[in-house]
Order: C-alpha cells, then sequence, then structure tokens
C-alpha cells in the first residue's frame, strides 16, 4: 500500500498463496443489510472485523460530494458503507491485495454502487500525485501488522494527498500493539505536510478512533465529538 513490498506472505500480498475459497456472508453495514462475498487471503474473509465496526459506527456522515478513499478496502465494507452513504461521490479503493479488488469491485456492484472504483495502491497512489488530484475524505483500518515505521511511512503517503480541508478517520486496536494514528501524525514528517499542519482528534471513551485533518493555524488535540 505504497510500501508494503517484501512483509511476509499475509492479506497484505500481492497475490495471496493460499487458494480462493469463496464464501457468502450477510452483513449489516453501517445500518444497511449487505450480502456480500469474501475469500481466504483477504483481511478478515469471516467477519466484520471489530476495528472496522468501530469506525463505521462512529464516522460522521460523509459530504454528498467529493472524492473519498477507501485505504486498504479488503472485500470492501468501508467502500460499500462510502458509496451508499455519498452516492454523488467518487469512491476510490484500494489494496495491494488483488484478490481484495475484485472482490470490492463484485461486492460493490452486486450492491448497485456505479461511484466505486478499485485500483492497486502504487498505481492509484502514483495516479493522484501526478495528477495533483486531492482527496477530501479518507477511511481507514490500516494494516498494523506491518509495522510502526512501515504504517508511519505509508500514512504519511496517502495523508498527503488530503486536500485543504480533507480530512482521514483511521481506527487501530491497541490490542494489535500498535500506536495510535493520532500518536503516528506527532511523528516526523507528520503533521509537517505541505497544505498545512494535520490536526488529531482522540475520541473519548478509549474508542481507537483518531481524525487527522489539514489545518492552517497549527495542530491540537482533544475530545472529538462523535455522532
Amino acid at each position: 500500500m505504497g510500501s508494503l513490498v517484501g512483509v511476509s506472505e499475509h492479506y497484505f500480498t500481492a497475490s495471496p498463496a493460499v487458494e480462493a475459497e469463496e464464501r457468502t456472508h450477510r452483513f449489516s453495514i453501517r445500518g444497511v443489510e449487505r450480502t456480500v462475498v469474501t475469500a481466504s487471503g483477504v483481511f478478515s474473509a469471516d467477519r466484520l472485523d471489530k476495528g472496522t465496526q468501530v469506525l463505521l459506527d462512529h464516522v460522521p456522515d460523509p459530504s454528498e460530494t467529493g472524492t473519498f478513499l477507501d485505504l486498504g478496502c479488503g472485500w470492501g465494507p468501508i467502500t460499500l458503507a462510502l458509496a451508499g452513504a455519498a452516492p454523488r461521490a467518487r469512491v476510490l479503493a484500494t489494496d495491494v491485495n488483488e484478490r481484495s479488488l475484485r472482490l470490492t469491485a463484485r461486492n460493490a456492484a452486486a450492491a448497485g454502487l456505479d461511484n466505486v472504483r478499485v485500483s492497486p495502491a502504487d498505481a492509484l497512489l502514483a495516479e493522484l500525485r501526478q495528477g495533483s488530484t486531492p482527496v477530501d475524505l479518507i477511511w481507514s483500518n490500516p494494516p498494523v501488522r506491518i509495522g510502526k515505521d512501515a504504517l508511519h511511512a505509508l500514512l504519511l503517503d496517502w495523508l498527503s494527498l488530503l486536500s485543504d480541508d480533507g480530512e482521514a478517520w483511521l481506527v487501530v486496536l491497541k490490542n494489535l500493539g500498535a500506536d495510535s494514528p493520532g500518536g503516528l501524525a506527532g511523528g516526523p514528517g507528520l503533521g509537517r505536510e505541505p497544505n498545512g499542519l494535520l490536526e488529531g482528534l482522540q475520541s473519548p471513551a478509549g474508542t481507537p478512533l483518531t481524525r487527522l485533518a489539514h489545518s492552517r493555524v497549527g495542530t491540537r488535540t482533544g475530545p472529538a465529538r462523535l455522532s
């Protein structure tokens, strides 16, 4: 996802070696019942991941229009939520895992969502950089198992694409041994993007949800008011 090559075989491998055993599930995704197809070799193939569920339960509704990004789409639950909530927006779904991309495209099509485009991470990152295309909103349950340094590099790559008033909502479960995205935002590089500083807002009650946004006046941290 920008820089995951070399990581051991897992769901963040471009072409998983494990055979794709498909299964059909029905999940409630941000209040909408969806029938989806998942497969072995992708993230959380048998359930709606707890971190993803926390994200979808707490993020505010997206704007009606704009360019939205699902970073690390897996089989597509965040993509489905974004595209369903904002049918006039352009939703970009990206992953390093080719199987994940196929499943996300398939699940979006089955749901009748025609505002979704899937693309491999490296190709999409290069395209957005070359075209100077800003991203207005990122929702992501990032791949913390790649390690802190790799995760930090990944966030640097993608958060730099945010528009002036864009924002990113990220979730990290602490029991996976990773810093929160808000903590990573205080590291070298993050917080010093060309369009301004990044602002991290930690949610209350221990919810592992962080909002990062461009701010022209500085960086501040405080409790997020979640609807």
